[in-house]
């Protein structure tokens, strides 16, 4: 199959500043990295959690109109010449069927790039990740997937899993996750770059503890120290871009997009967040003009995955990326990241059985 990741394209990304893989020219800004996990964590996270804050603002209204006046309020009102019958509470929504999978992906697509012959955007996914939110409704992981992990594309044959988007749109990457692992995904999230910058502003940047100093190789090479960083706009761009400042590559960019997904849920989830509507409503208007999702996440889906997780803590919240048998070459001289089948068969089973949290456990030692 045709892709657009080159024979001798890095297996932890694109290739370096200044090499000549043959691929296609670099466009200004080649990878969105983080546009999937904000798909979830802003969009979908910042409107689940004002729907579940406006339902509970309407309970607790219509509790409060419909309580029984006390004694002394009987004594001292006014006599209404009639009396209208007190609002029913309001219920909450149908819960959500969990546990549930959604498939976050990140476009690197820019408005006015021309369609591919066969009609599809031209656009390839450079984020990957696959959330589990489990039965209970009270914990939610989220599984990177290396852009350059070697997979069995349906219909396509062996690439690298990112060429699915490009070769079959979010249903062919949808199959192409189903199929890796052999669990069904329920949901589907994707946004491609340029709401990237106006959503991290809208949030007011997040502080992220960045473990080690780098400098950007992209577009103003801002420099990251070590320590607590406030990322917004650009700035949080390059952060999570970058890959060739580290020796490990692409590796270290999924740790840091991870790093900076935990920093937006946890500001998100702050008091000061959800106390002003004013932001909340700013980010979601914002967000909800990049975002494209499944027709199954419409306004009373939203509401009832709102109603579900609203017992999710940030300490509940798992990621981590998929273990892989490191890089290679695939037979067409493709630099790629290999998989690691027993890793991969793991996880599966681990999300079938809705495990997953004893599976994350095993991890690191």
């Amino acid at each position: 199959m045709k892709s657009r990741n080159s024979p001798g394209a890095g297996a932890n990304g694109d290739p370096a500043p200044g090499a000549d893989g043959g691929t296609k020219p670099k466009r200004p800004i080649r990878n969105v990295v983080l546009a999937a996990v904000l798909g979830i964590a802003l969009v979908a996270g910042a409107f689940l959690v004002s729907l579940a804050q406006v339902w509970n603002n309407q309970t607790a209204k219509t509790e409060i109109s419909a309580a029984p006046e006390s004694p002394t309020q009987t004594a001292t009102a006014k006599p209404s010449p009639t009396k209208k019958p007190a609002p029913k509470p309001l219920k909450p929504p149908a819960p959500a069927k969990l546990p549930m999978n959604i498939l976050l992906i990140g476009s690197d697509h820019r408005r006015g790039d021309p369609a591919l012959p066969s009609g599809l955007p031209n656009q390839r996914a450079d984020v990957l990740m696959l959330v589990h939110l489990s039965g209970d409704g009270k914990q939610a992981y989220g599984i990177s997937l290396m852009r350059d992990l070697w997979v069995s594309i349906p219909g396509y044959g062996e690439a690298k899993i990112n060429a699915s988007l490009e070769q079959g749109g979010i249903p062919l990457a949808v199959r192409t996750v189903e199929s890796l692992f052999g669990q069904k995904i329920h949901h589907a999230v994707m946004m491609d770059f340029e709401g990237f910058r106006g959503i991290t502003e809208a949030l007011g940047g997040v502080d992220v503890n960045n473990p080690q100093a780098f400098t950007s190789t992209h577009d103003t090479r801002q420099h990251f120290p070590a320590g607590v960083n406030r990322l917004k706009g650009q700035r949080a761009l390059e952060f999570v871009r970058e890959r060739y400042a580290f020796t490990d590559g692409d590796y270290r960019r999924v740790a840091n997009q991870q790093l900076f997904l935990r920093s937006t849920l946890a500001k998100l989830l702050s008091a000061r967040t959800l106390a002003n509507p004013v932001t909340l409503y700013k980010l979601v208007n914002t967000a909800s003009k990049y975002i494209t999702v499944d027709k199954g996440l419409n306004a009373a889906g939203l509401a009832s995955l709102a109603y579900s997780l609203r017992n999710v803590r940030m300490q509940d919240a798992v990621f981590f990326t998929l273990p892989t048998a490191g890089t290679g070459f695939s037979t067409d001289g493709q630099s790629i990241v290999v998989q690691d089948p027993s890793a991969v068969a793991a996880v599966g089973a681990a999300l079938g059985r809705d495990r997953l949290g004893q599976y994350a456990a095993t991890l690191g030692k």
